[in-house]
């Protein structure tokens, strides 16, 4: 066995002579993060729509329970990622055995979140099995299982391209959730009335929960056997050492994580309000689901066609450079459907699908702009610190998508919406529009400016910090 010591990365980092990185890593990672997205988008799409349509809690209560839970994240994300930096490295690796102890726990709690037989129970025992089984699932169960998968890269590989290349199938693997997720369940869980109304049916909101679990379950064995941990990462006694609160006081001196967590919470929260409203914007305003089933068959093509372009695009344009354009056109989209007030969806959907170039390309890079920062942070302070960035930064997408599901709840409950009524007033439509229009185009347009003028990290400061690291090793 060769060991190659590394210490500059604050670890001791071993290359261990094993099977070579291939295709079989890239779509077991892809799984990884399709099993991740069997429950989150699942949620971040319809878990909403269950709580109000099918228990009949208010709106502004589940925005609520999406902000406490939040709160709750913020210790235990960062919790998990020292945990995760700390753990010794065993015989299967050091981040994929929490794929395999998690997988089971985490598909479970997402099931227990959409149990249609309570609907005939009283308000306070849903409240209480919704807060419950949300936290138990979100910011116990999904987030022990995210940060070793999302920090697990690190040790995959050490070479650039790989790792980009490994961000672009995870991204894959999201895109693939969304799809099937977004295509298939309006189908299966609403129903029209006699007059046209769209309902949702709450046994097979169940059922269709119970398959994605086993979904999730059967994927997350498929990326803990195919992928392969070839860096040890042990951490050295001078990383044992350091307190949280001296690894926060580095992290929050990096301006390049604080700009793509700026990023993120922006992003996410227009994409998820996005995703929320949508479901009422088809289902209440254009009153079509095909429409909508439409919407989310979009990304498959958009997904594979910026997939076999991203890494030309980086290395000719740059991942900032790009990404920043990118959300400047989906803002400039969004905000030409606001004013256009359009009535016919398949006009929404094309401007979607313009809108979906910038929107996914951003995505396709966000997991290499966190690579790329933790490197900043190596050249910077000489820590890499995988797990806790990795841990501040899922914190900081689920704040996104808390502040989308809360906000979105207070916005529904401010614009006048009725969760028992079957059909809505126009006042309450033309709200429905505005928010899913107007306020994307605006959120896009902040994260366009984040990664233009906050963002520091240029395609020539990557490759400078890239020189400096490979001179380091070099050295060692």
């Amino acid at each position: 066995m060769d060991l190659q010591k590394q210490g500059s990365m604050g670890f001791e980092n071993n290359s261990v002579s094993t099977k070579s990185f291939g295709l079989k890593d890239k779509v077991g990672y892809l799984c990884g993060d399709l099993g991740n997205d069997f429950t989150f988008i699942f949620a971040s799409m319809y878990l909403m729509i269950f709580y109000t349509n099918v228990w009949g809690i208010s709106p502004s209560l589940v925005g609520t329970l999406f902000l406490v839970s939040r709160c709750i994240d913020a210790f235990t994300d960062v919790t998990m990622g020292r945990i995760v930096d700390k753990c010794k490295t065993t015989k299967d690796g050091k981040f994929r055995p929490w794929i395999k102890r998690m997988a089971g726990p985490v598909a479970l709690a997402s099931f227990l979140m959409y149990q249609s037989s309570l609907a005939g129970a009283s308000m306070t025992v849903k409240v209480i099995v919704m807060f419950a089984t949300y936290i138990l699932w979100g910011s116990i169960c999904y987030t022990a299982i995210n940060i070793p998968y999302g920090s697990m890269a690190s040790a995959m590989t050490d070479v650039q391209e790989q790792r980009a290349a490994l961000s672009t199938w995870r991204s894959l693997g999201a895109n693939f959730a969304s799809i099937i997720i977004g295509s298939i369940v309006p189908q299966i869980i609403y129903y029209a009335d006699a007059n046209g109304n769209q309902i949702v049916s709450a046994s097979k909101f169940t059922l269709v929960a119970g398959i994605f679990s086993i979904c999730a379950l059967l994927c997350y064995m498929i990326c803990y056997t195919l992928t392969t941990e070839r860096i040890k990462l042990e951490p050295t006694q001078k990383e044992e050492n350091v307190s949280l609160a001296e690894t926060f006081k580095t992290i929050i001196s990096n301006r390049a994580l604080l700009a793509i967590i700026g990023a993120a919470i922006v992003l996410l929260l227009s994409q998820f309000m996005g995703q929320t409203m949508n479901q009422y914007l088809f289902a209440s305003y254009f009153k079509n689901i095909n429409a909508l089933s439409s919407l989310s068959m979009v990304g498959l093509p958009l997904s594979l066609g910026l997939a076999t372009v991203s890494g030309v695009i980086a290395s000719k344009f740059g991942k900032k450079e790009f990404s920043a354009f990118g959300m400047f056109l989906a803002a400039a989209c969004y905000g030409i459907a606001y004013f256009m007030k359009l009535t016919n969806p398949w006009i929404f959907i094309g401007l979607y699908v313009l809108a979906g170039i910038g929107v996914t390309g951003f995505n396709m890079f966000i997991w290499a702009h966190i690579t790329d920062v933790i490197d900043y942070n190596e050249v910077k302070f000489g820590e890499r610190n995988d797990g806790v960035i990795y841990g501040v930064y899922s914190f900081s997408r689920k704040i996104g998508q808390a502040l989308a599901g809360g906000l979105g709840g207070y916005a529904l409950g401010f614009i006048g919406f009725n969760a028992t009524a079957q059909e809505q007033t126009t006042q309450v439509l033309d709200g429905i529009y505005a928010l899913a229009t107007l306020f994307p185009a605006v959120c896009y347009g902040i994260v366009a400016l984040i990664m233009l003028l906050g963002y520091p990290l240029s395609k020539k400061v990557i490759a400078e910090n890239g020189r400096i690291l490979a001179e380091k090793r070099a050295n060692q």
